[in-house]
């Protein structure tokens, strides 16, 4: 990817929710939520802290991550529809 986000910031691909509700019903795109869960595509260096030392992100790239409903800047890069948002809009980290 050509872009590097800034300070401590991340990009975030949008992981498809599913296609199916839990009872077996077919969801069309139009009645679909946005989902709030995502793969991180890239990572800005951190944040300064008040001494002016940089201050390494929790998260990586390739980690599944869940984010708020309104969280970040939806942006297109090489067609791809991604997100770019603060690390503290990050609410956790999915592991398997």
């Amino acid at each position: 990817m050509a872009f590097r986000p800034l300070h401590d910031r991340v990009v975030v691909r949008r992981v498809d929710s599913e296609e199916k509700s839990a009872g077996g019903i077919i969801i069309p795109d139009t009645a679909k939520e946005k989902p709030s869960e995502g793969v991180i595509v890239s990572v800005g260096p951190g944040a300064r802290d008040e001494s002016g030392k940089v201050v390494a992100l929790d998260v990586k790239e390739g980690d599944r991550i869940l984010f708020g409903k309104w969280s970040g800047t939806e942006v297109k890069l090489n067609g791809q529809d991604l997100l770019i948002m603060k690390e503290s809009d990050i609410m956790g980290v999915i592991t398997a």
